[in-house]
């Protein structure tokens, strides 16, 4: 049985799935090799950070290392973070215990914060390929711990004033 930590920890593994679905879905076909600029990492190679991240989170759980080598496909990507998100979240609902030292907080403000910050950059990024994605309330977001995988709900209350909406933009309908 989880404690109260680690069911905070699990549902944050939910919002970093439906944060980051939300980012890519819809994205042009090829926005997983976009370069927003010399330097920059494209959404493609975020999403294999993310994975390093979470995986490096997971050496807590199981020790040793995790360098994930980029996938030849962003589709590839996608489908390995979301593998790590489930890997991880199992070792939360089995009661794994951490190691060397580590804590639900320590991981909290490391490893799955810096997942959650790139996350934001893969929307940033659909801004800047042309694509931006629609703004929601995510407050009430349909999020469950159980759901970490690429298929999440679409958004329960999308703002409908959109100022910088790309033209020809309708506003969806609520649930």
């Amino acid at each position: 049985m989880m404690d109260e930590k680690r069911k905070l920890l699990h549902h944050f593994l939910a919002v970093l799935a439906y944060r980051t679905q939300k980012a890519l879905r819809g994205a042009p076909v090829d926005f997983g090799s976009f370069q927003a600029a010399e330097g920059v990492r494209t959404p493609s190679s975020i999403i294999c950070h993310m994975t390093s991240v979470l995986g490096f989170a997971r050496t807590f759980f199981i020790g040793g290392n995790y360098w994930p080598d980029p996938l030849p496909s962003v589709q590839e990507e996608i489908g390995r973070f979301h593998d790590i998100l489930r890997d991880l979240a199992q070792h939360l609902e089995k009661g794994s215990p951490l190691l060397a030292g580590m804590s639900a907080e320590r991981l909290l403000q490391g490893p799955l914060s810096d997942a959650m910050t790139h996350a934001g950059q893969l929307a940033l990024l659909r801004r800047l390929a042309g694509s931006p994605v629609a703004p929601e309330n995510f407050v009430f977001a349909e999020i469950s711990p159980e759901r970490l995988g690429p298929d999440q709900e679409e958004p329960a209350r999308p703002d409908s004033n959109w100022q910088e909406a790309p033209a020809g933009w309708v506003p969806p309908k609520t649930k």
